[in-house]
């Protein structure tokens, strides 16, 4: 494991802390601080050490200093979560960024204005990250979700002061090891999304590790398609057929497919819909969600699990037409008894929307660092922490 900032003597210091406050912003104003109330925590305990605590993020992708991409609001929003003031400063770097931090006292907050308003973090510019670390006495990477970007506010000061994980981190990592690397079993991975290619890696990782691997999504589409199946109008990818092929090669009896699909002509609410065998979906006609039998089958497999991981829904589940099979799916594996992990933005935003998020193990905050990690790659911003 990494070592935790817990672990360090801060009083007094300047300690700079990336965390991942990327928040989606409505007319100015916050619409969502889940990723604010996931950074709270090591923030706090920082502040409450008597550490002179300097908070940087990125949000969004700035092409220039477009003002509605400011961090500005997010302070606000970040003190209302924290109990106490957070200062704002309207640069990263520089006289402004320098003088502000010189005016922090211990037990005080200040968040730095976003990184990516400087073309060189995302460069990695070793110079701009010196000038990012220049800020502080101790670096705290706690932006898992960012972790798999070898960018300067991620990994570059890591260069110029001692890095350690803060507390989102650890537990990141604590909950992706014990979901993978010492899992309770059966291990069970549900993977859904629409493209086999984006995920593939995923999928020959976990079929190293796991005792079953159900799929769903539009991404069955193409395994059915590379068993030769009818898929009507759906979505395949046909550049990833032996992708697919292989997989399933790989796999012997560990993978299961979905063996019926709710079907509709377009893909929108309102449609009418038909439950059809998913090796005879008819022409004009495509899979939005799996079936009420895939669905008993997938129950069936969840059910006496030890470990669950989850990425991806089972279909479009934003259409409320289309969402049955994520939401029975969802039920189930919160319902399982096993330790769950949930990862990637729509598998959370789709058990957020059913209200059961509370109900399982682990909902991780990173979408693409989650998928890299599932993968087995080894993450830049980890990569670069001391070990405990």
């Amino acid at each position: 494991m990494k070592a935790s900032i817990t672990s360090v003597d801060v009083s007094g210091k300047r300690v700079l802390v990336r965390e991942d406050l990327n928040v989606p912003m409505k007319n100015g104003d916050v619409a969502d601080d889940s990723r604010v109330r996931a950074a709270a925590p090591t923030l706090r305990h920082l502040a409450q050490r008597g550490a002179r605590v300097i908070v940087m993020s990125h949000l969004g992708r700035p092409k220039d200093r477009e003002p509605d991409l400011s961090l500005k609001p997010v302070a606000a929003d970040l003190g209302k979560r924290l109990g106490r003031e957070v200062q704002f400063v309207e640069d990263c770097v520089g006289e402004k960024a320098i003088s502000a931090v010189d005016r922090l006292q211990s037990g005080q907050l200040l968040l730095l204005e976003n990184v990516r308003y400087h073309k060189e973090d995302e460069a990695n510019d070793a110079a701009f990250a010196r000038r990012l670390a220049s800020l502080g006495d101790v670096f705290v990477n706690d932006a898992f979700a960012a972790s798999h970007r070898a960018h300067a506010s991620v990994v570059g000061v890591a260069a110029y002061l001692p890095a350690y994980a803060g507390e989102l981190m650890q537990a990141e990592l604590a909950a992706l090891h014990r979901a993978l690397d010492d899992p309770k079993r059966p291990l069970v991975a549900v993977v859904g999304g629409a493209k086999v290619s984006t995920k593939v890696g995923v999928l020959r990782n976990l079929l190293t590790k796991v005792d079953a691997l159900l799929i769903g999504g539009a991404m069955a589409n193409t395994f059915f398609r590379a068993h030769g199946w009818p898929t009507g109008t759906g979505l395949v990818e046909d550049t990833a057929l032996d992708e697919a092929r292989a997989v399933e090669k790989e796999a012997g009896g560990k993978l299961v497919l979905p063996v019926d699909v709710v079907t509709a002509r377009k893909m929108r609410e309102g449609e009418a819909l038909r439950v059809m065998d998913a090796d005879k979906v008819e022409d004009d006609w495509a899979a939005y969600d799996i079936g009420p039998r895939s669905v008993a089958l997938f129950r069936d497999r969840l059910r006496g699990a030890g470990t669950v991981i989850w990425n991806g829904p089972v279909g479009v589940a934003e259409i409320p037409d289309f969402a049955d099979g994520t939401t029975a799916v969802g039920e189930a594996i919160a319902s399982s008894g096993a330790y769950t992990l949930v990862g990637g933005g729509d598998t959370v935003a789709a058990i957020e929307a059913l209200g059961i998020a509370a109900r399982y193990s682990h909902v991780s905050t990173g979408g693409g660092a989650t998928l890299e990690y599932l993968e087995g790659k080894e993450l830049p911003g980890i990569a670069i922490l001391k070990d405990s």
